[in-house]
């Protein structure tokens, strides 16, 4: 039996995803086939499709790191599962390596976890990338009751997190956004202020919503030449965040800023939890109390079926979301 499955061929924009049709075939050892259920999507894939990714792919290339659904078949050796399990994919593999984007998929079982208690197939694949992701403000940025944060691009799916798990700390999260056109949603997914980037002063404004104190953490997705501006928003001490590189561009060090306030420079990417069993079981457990509990729910901007993955990628890059973009099979 055939399936669909996204692969790229040439690197480039959304039009360079090719929804095709082929055999899955059967999980090797330490493997497992899910049939896909939702998928979804990152804004490093799109960085991986265009060729800007870390490592360049070797085309033609499968895509997608993050998806539930359901097991159906079980390579030799794996324990902790059976078939009709559901799951989530953890992102924890290499890009086109293992893939995704597809109805049925074959993948490492140490990419398997149960899909949180009470969520169904969309929001499931809206979890892990996220909150992991997110915790690198109380990981690497020790972030406590009372502190404010600074988030850059506050409308992704890792923007809306972080919002949240600053909530349950007793921070002030700081939305930073592009313009007002939503800083009303911002505010509605929790946001204590929104800053709009580009109709004001920013370090200025900070300073001024924190009392000249200014934002103990910055969690930054976007990098390059802004976070100049974004030192000049800290708190002495502070601890500046950089786990992307959506500008595009080189990230200067901001040496004044740093050296007069004792400003600290910190990279992260999900990985440093998951990589380690320990904090990935603490942080893991703090996911599925923060979901029980309320503090923490994902939201879901929009879901595009598996034929329109081009349109899926566009809005991706469109900037226009608000939360997780998924696409169902």
């Amino acid at each position: 039996m055939t399936h669909r499955i996204v692969r790229i061929h040439r690197l480039g924009g959304p039009e360079v995803l090719a929804l095709e049709r082929g055999e899955v075939g059967d999980p090797a050892a330490g493997q497992a086939r899910v049939r896909i259920e939702a998928i979804g999507l990152n804004r490093s894939e799109a960085v991986y499709r265009s060729g800007q990714y870390l490592i360049p792919p070797k085309l033609p290339s499968l895509m997608g790191y993050e998806a539930s659904g359901v097991i159906d078949a079980l390579g030799a050796g794996v324990t902790g599962f059976a078939v009709g399990d559901r799951v989530c994919v953890l992102p924890n593999f290499r890009m086109g390596e293992y893939g995704v984007y597809a109805d049925q998929a074959i993948v490492p079982a140490t990419s398997l976890v149960a899909p949180p208690p009470g969520l169904g197939p969309i929001e499931s694949a809206s979890v892990w990338m996220q909150y992991f992701t997110a915790f690198g403000i109380v990981q690497a940025g020790r972030l406590e009751l009372g502190d404010f944060v600074l988030i850059p691009a506050a409308s992704s799916s890792v923007g809306l997190a972080a919002i949240q798990i600053a909530n349950w700390l007793g921070a002030q999260p700081i939305a930073l956004t592009r313009s007002s056109a939503k800083a009303e949603a911002l505010r509605a997914q929790g946001a204590r202020h929104v800053v709009a980037s580009s109709e004001c002063d920013v370090a200025a404004e900070v300073m001024r919503i924190t009392g000249g104190r200014g934002a103990k953490v910055v969690f930054d997705p976007v990098g390059g030449p802004f976070v100049e501006t974004l030192a000049k928003a800290m708190s002495e001490e502070g601890i500046l965040i950089i786990y992307g590189s959506l500008s595009g561009a080189a990230t200067p060090y901001p040496h004044w800023s740093a050296a007069l306030k004792g400003l600290s420079l910190r990279g992260w990417v999900a990985s440093q939890i998951w990589n380690h069993p320990a904090r990935f079981a603490r942080f893991r457990d703090l996911i599925l109390q923060g979901l029980a509990g309320g503090h923490l729910h994902p939201v879901v901007d929009k879901t595009f079926p598996l034929d329109d993955i081009v349109e899926a990628h566009r809005h991706l890059e469109s900037n226009q979301q608000v939360g997780k973009i998924i696409v169902t099979t």
